[in-house]
C-alpha cells in the first residue's frame, strides 16, 4: 500500500514539474482566463444597447446629432446620405428588418419649430419595432408625416449568423490542423525522419498546405449546400463572388497556422498560441453580433482579425447581394490575399524540422 502511495505521488510530481517547466503552457493557462474577461469588461462597459435602429438622411441642418429625435432614449441613428442610391439602400436595409425605420424630414424642421414641415419615413409592416416607432413619431411636433411601406424577405439571424458559423469552422480546421499537426509531427519525431528523405521543406510544407486547402473546400461545400437547402438561405449575389472570399479566407487561416507550426516544439504551447488567436476572432469578428455595439477601439481593433474581412464579406455577397468587384467584396480579398502571402512566405522561411 505504501508502495502505491508513492508510485502515485511520485507520477503526481513528475506531472506538475512537466507542467510548471514548460512556462508558455503555465503563463497561457493564468493568463487566458484575465484576457477573456477583461476583453468583455471592455468591450460592453459602456452604455446600454439601443432597442431601435433608425436611418437619418441628412440634409443641410438635419443631421444625426441635431435632428428632433435624437432626445429619443435607447435608439441608434444611422446617417444616411441624401444621394437617391443611398435612400434606396436604407429602404432595402428596412425592409429587410436592418433598418427600423427610415426618416427624411426637410431642413425647416431644425430652423423653424413654428413651421410645419413635411416628413417622410418609411417603415416595414411587420416589423414589431417598426410598428412602436410609427406610432411614437406622433409625438413629434411641427411635423406632417407622410408614411410609406417597405416589404421584403427578413434577413433572419439564421441567415446572418450562418456565414459565421461557416468561417468559425474554417478557422478551426486551418489552424489546428496545420499548426497542431505540424506541431506534434515535430514533437514525435516525424519531421525528423522526413528530414533524412529526399523530400525539401517546401514540397512538404506545400502538400500540406494543398491537403488541408481542399480538405476545408470539400467541407465548406457540403455545409454550405446542405444549410443552404435545409434552411432556405439568400444567395442574392453571386456563388462565384462566395467561392472567391472563403477560398481567399482558408489560405489566409492557412498561413497563420503555418507561422505557428514553424518553430514550436511543444504541444501545449501550441495549443496555447492558437487559442489566443482563434478566442479574439470568435468573438470580436462579428460572428455571434453586430460588432456596431462594441467599444469603438475594439471595432477598430477587430479589422486585424482575417474572419472579419471574411465574414462581412460573405455575409455582404448572401444578403446584400454585392459583387465581386464591388468594394465590400474586393477590398476584403485582397486584405486575406496579402496576409496569405506574407504569413505563407515568413511561415516557409522559419519553418525547422527539428
Amino acid at each position: 500500500m505504501n508502495n502505491l502511495i508513492l508510485r502515485l505521488w511520485g507520477l503526481f510530481v513528475a506531472r506538475n514539474k512537466e507542467f510548471y517547466r514548460d512556462r508558455g503552457s503555465m503563463s497561457w493557462n493564468l493568463l487566458f482566463p484575465i484576457l477573456i474577461i477583461g476583453g468583455f469588461a471592455f468591450a460592453y462597459g459602456g452604455k446600454p444597447k439601443p432597442l431601435f435602429s433608425i436611418g437619418v438622411v441628412e440634409r443641410g441642418s438635419v443631421t444625426v446629432t441635431t435632428h428632433p429625435l435624437m432626445e429619443w432614449n435607447y435608439a441608434r441613428f444611422v446617417a444616411i446620405a441624401s444621394s437617391p442610391e443611398e435612400i434606396e439602400k436604407a429602404k432595402e436595409k428596412v425592409s429587410r428588418h436592418q433598418l427600423d425605420l427610415l426618416i427624411d424630414v426637410e431642413p425647416a424642421v431644425a430652423d423653424s419649430a413654428a413651421k410645419k414641415s413635411v416628413g417622410h419615413f418609411w417603415v416595414n409592416p411587420t416589423s414589431p419595432q417598426g410598428d412602436t416607432l410609427e406610432k411614437m413619431l406622433a409625438s413629434v411636433q411641427g411635423v406632417s408625416w407622410n408614411r410609406e411601406s417597405t416589404i421584403g424577405r427578413e434577413v433572419r439571424f439564421v441567415d446572418w449568423l450562418t456565414p459565421g458559423i461557416i468561417g468559425i469552422n474554417m478557422m478551426f480546421s486551418a489552424l489546428f490542423g496545420v499548426g497542431y499537426v505540424l506541431v506534434r509531427y515535430r514533437k514525435s519525431g516525424v519531421l525528423k525522419r522526413l528530414k533524412a528523405t529526399p523530400v525539401r521543406a517546401w514540397e512538404f510544407l506545400f502538400a500540406q498546405i494543398m491537403s488541408r486547402f481542399a480538405l476545408i473546400s470539400v467541407t465548406t461545400a457540403m455545409i454550405f449546400t446542405g444549410a443552404y437547402f435545409a434552411l432556405d438561405l439568400p444567395m442574392n449575389g453571386s456563388p462565384f463572388a462566395l467561392a472567391l472570399v472563403l477560398a481567399s479566407g482558408t489560405l489566409c487561416l492557412i498561413a497563420m497556422g503555418l507561422l505557428v507550426a514553424a518553430r514550436v516544439s511543444s504541444e501545449e504551447l501550441a495549443g496555447g498560441l492558437l487559442n489566443l488567436m482563434t478566442w479574439p476572432m470568435m468573438f470580436l469578428s462579428g460572428v455571434w453580433f453586430s460588432l456596431e455595439g462594441l467599444n469603438p477601439w475594439l471595432q477598430k481593433a477587430s479589422l486585424i482579425s482575417p474572419l472579419t474581412h471574411m465574414v462581412s464579406a460573405a455575409r455582404s455577397i448572401m444578403i446584400d447581394g454585392a459583387h465581386w468587384y464591388e468594394p465590400t467584396v474586393l477590398g476584403p480579398v485582397g486584405i486575406l490575399l496579402t496576409i496569405s502571402l506574407l504569413g505563407l512566405a515568413l511561415g516557409s522561411w522559419l519553418f525547422r524540422w527539428e
